[in-house]
């Protein structure tokens, strides 16, 4: 799994002009689930984005983790991480999980990741054409991949 991590001061998620989510201080996630991704994959990469201390302290110092601020988190589908650029100018998701290994996997995420934080985690749709809006905040954007755990 591939996650995009961005630090937010409010985010949102609309589907067909209707806003379906939307935070305040907290993460927005952008998720990408490979072939060869599993629920540990999912499990991993929930509990490390939980503990992540990217938010300011007193001090403004980074030190701070989603719950310690008591934030927020959106979850968006984003097949398009795993797009391979290396040959010609489209590109290919061959190696993206198809929507009947994908779904129960960004599913199994999205729960992983409520139980971490002890709070429900708002979404996206899967599949579904949407329009995400944010204000990234610092700006802080992560790149973490459950295939490089030593990132």
């Amino acid at each position: 799994m591939r996650a995009i991590i961005q630090r937010v001061s409010e985010a949102s998620v609309i589907i067909k002009e209707q806003k379906v989510a939307d935070i305040q201080q907290g993460l927005l996630v952008l998720l990408g689930i490979e072939i060869k991704d599993t629920k540990e994959d999912a499990l991993w990469l929930a509990n490390k984005i939980s503990a992540l201390r990217i938010f300011a302290d007193k001090q403004g110092v980074m030190n701070k983790s989603i719950t310690e601020i008591d934030g927020e988190i959106i979850v968006v589908s984003q097949f398009t991480l795993h797009a391979k650029t290396k040959k010609g100018n489209r590109p290919s998701y061959i190696k993206a999980a198809r929507p009947k290994q994908a779904i129960p996997l960004y599913e199994s995420f999205k729960e992983d990741l409520s139980i971490a934080i002890c709070k429900e985690v708002k979404s996206g749709e899967f599949g579904a054409d949407m329009k995400v809006s944010l204000t990234n905040d610092g700006p802080v954007t992560l790149i973490i991949d459950s295939r490089n755990r030593d990132l």
